[in-house]
């Protein structure tokens, strides 16, 4: 998938307590998705935030 012409595989996901599972953004590698994640989870919710590759996530 691109957005703007970029290749972005890594998506980072937002599990809930019930275990919904909703796509915060994608990002072109996968350290960047992992900062994302990383900041995300230190605002101190109970949600879990995952960095998956867009292929694996899909299936």
């Amino acid at each position: 998938m691109t957005d703007g012409g970029a290749v972005l595989p890594w998506l980072v996901i937002r599990q809930d307590e019930g275990g919904n599972r909703y796509r915060v953004g994608r990002y072109a590698t996968r350290a960047e998705a992992q900062r994302v994640a990383d900041r995300l989870e230190t605002r101190g919710r109970q949600q879990l935030y995952v960095v998956e590759k867009a292929d694996r996530a899909a299936t």
